[in-house]
């Protein structure tokens, strides 16, 4: 019964790129789905560069290899940012109503968790921020991967401070610690 079979053809996921393509955006963003795609983003920043030869973009010569590896590096650290700040966005209350004074515990609970991923998002844009830098060092000026133009100009905004994640999350947590005060100076029935 089995003989006839036909063979699967499967192949080992192992280059950072091959993680990467498994990362995707759903149209509703559930927390496990937000979940699976952290933990392939942080497999991708774990394993190796694929051959040149496989990448993402047409890579020429060891200066532009040497851009795109660090151009994928920064991407990944701010794709970690983002989803990191959509699972904390899952947990984050925005206001401490009055009637939720029952469940005071639960929601300091659930602002915990907010705060834990906003603070590893943070942790995730200083790597982007270094990679940026190396990205953009005037060696690679004039070196432009083509197939890859949105990294580049994401190194470029993070650059000149157009885009700037740690702002964005020092304001969420300040709202947060807010948010905290008033369920804690709530009186629970």
């Amino acid at each position: 019964m089995f003989a006839n079979a036909a063979p699967l053809d499967a192949y080992i996921v192992r280059y950072k790129e091959q993680f990467y393509r498994l990362y995707h955006l759903h149209h509703t963003q559930y927390p496990d789905d937000t979940m699976e795609n952290i933990y392939w983003l942080e497999k991708a920043l774990a394993a190796d560069f694929c051959n040149p030869l496989y990448a993402e973009a047409l890579i020429e010569n060891p200066a532009q290899w040497e851009k795109y590896r660090y151009l994928f590096m920064m991407h990944i650290n701010l794709k970690l940012i983002e989803q990191y700040i959509l699972l904390g966005n899952k947990w984050n209350k925005r206001k401490a109503y009055f009637y939720n004074a029952p469940w005071k515990g639960q929601n300091l609970d659930s602002l915990e968790t907010a705060e834990s991923c906003y603070r590893t998002a943070l942790y995730y844009w200083n790597g982007a921020k270094e990679w940026a830098e190396k990205a953009l060092d005037k060696r690679f000026r004039f070196i432009n991967l083509q197939r890859v133009q949105f990294w580049e100009d994401e190194a470029a905004r993070m650059g000149a401070g157009s885009l700037d994640y740690e702002k964005t999350l020092n304001r969420e947590l300040a709202l947060l610690s807010d948010i905290r005060d008033k369920f804690k100076a709530m009186e629970s029935e």
